[in-house]
């Protein structure tokens, strides 16, 4: 699998990651077994990043991953902490990281963390030079090698990027969301920073499988959140009122040809975009993280494709979005 640099972490990462939120919770439930397959598929995909938080599951994805990184020492994990609490600046302090820290470091059954990252945190955070300082004296500390930041929004992203500590941004892209193409990659690109490109299939609408009839389990999100009544709607559908994302799914469809699945176009789209250093879908079989890391493998899109995206969003997505986030 291609590898992208990331000056700031000081090392490559595969242009294809895994993301885990699936198989903690808030997707419907799944067996340990399955998280296990899940995770040996995606390896042997060719995936070595896999990204994890502590609040997934309260513990239970970065256990499975903590599992899996001692069957394969060689993998790079990234967790992130921050939504055990009320989403308050002042919650995030040195106490409380150190906590934190010391939790996933159980839970992943490591002395040191490869990359933690703060989780969407509130608007003021970003401005704290203590809770900056506070992640540099744990990378001093050994308890972390690098640290970022998961964002919601365009502008929080920046804000990150400015600091010189931050190795990575995570952030919503994928083809309803282009707004980040506009600034946050190329500030990215110029600081070194790592761009994480996560919910890249829109919660699973960029996968062409739903329909205005598809419904959802009660635990999962897709159900209890589309009005953002548990957390930030963006993480839901991307913020996409649900018909009208199955619909632009629909036409990408046509853009994608029918020699690629939908999915794995969305994928490479994703990839395609410079300043991406990985995109990380999730999957809850080991059937979708294979066809997931075969993205890798596409051609980069053609000019048409591309343009076929954008014309798609601005026409249907643009008003719902790109003013938000």
């Amino acid at each position: 699998m291609e590898q992208r640099e990331i000056p700031r972490l000081g090392r490559a990462v595969g242009v294809v990651g895994l993301g885990t939120w699936q198989l903690g919770a808030d997707w419907g439930s799944v067996e340990p077994e399955d998280a296990t397959a899940t995770l040996e598929a995606a390896y042997e995909g060719g995936v070595t990043f896999f990204d994890t938080a502590d609040v997934y599951g309260d513990g239970r994805s970065e256990q499975f991953v903590g599992a899996f990184e001692h069957r394969h020492p060689e993998v790079f994990v990234a967790t992130k902490m921050g939504r055990r609490v009320e989403q308050r600046v002042e919650n995030y302090n040195r106490e409380a990281f150190l906590a934190w820290n010391d939790r996933s470091r159980r839970n992943l059954d490591t002395e040191r963390l490869d990359l933690v990252q703060l989780h969407c945190p509130p608007d003021g955070v970003y401005e704290s030079d203590e809770v900056f300082a506070a992640l540099d004296e744990m990378v001093g500390q050994g308890r972390v090698a690098a640290y970022g930041v998961s964002v919601e929004t365009c502008a929080q992203a920046l804000s990150a990027i400015e600091r010189p500590g931050v190795a990575t941004v995570q952030i919503i892209l994928n083809c309803f969301r282009l707004k980040p193409l506009e600034e946050v990659l190329p500030a990215a690109r110029e600081a070194g920073v790592g761009i994480i490109a996560r919910v890249p299939l829109a919660s699973g609408l960029l996968s062409g499988r739903y329909d205005e009839h598809t419904t959802f389990a009660p635990d999962d999100h897709r159900s209890f959140n589309r009005h953002g009544e548990a957390f930030d709607v963006g993480e839901t559908f991307s913020g996409v009122p649900f018909e009208v994302g199955v619909r632009a799914a629909r036409e990408l469809r046509g853009v994608a040809g029918p020699e690629v699945p939908l999915a794995q176009f969305a994928l490479r789209w994703v990839i395609d975009q410079p300043g991406v250093s990985t995109v990380i879908p999730g999957a809850r079989n080991p059937e979708q993280a294979r066809a997931n890391a075969a993205a890798a493998e596409l051609p980069p899109l053609t000019e048409e494709q591309q343009r076929g995206v954008r014309e798609v969003y601005d026409r249907l997505i643009r008003e719902h979005v790109h003013g938000r986030w």
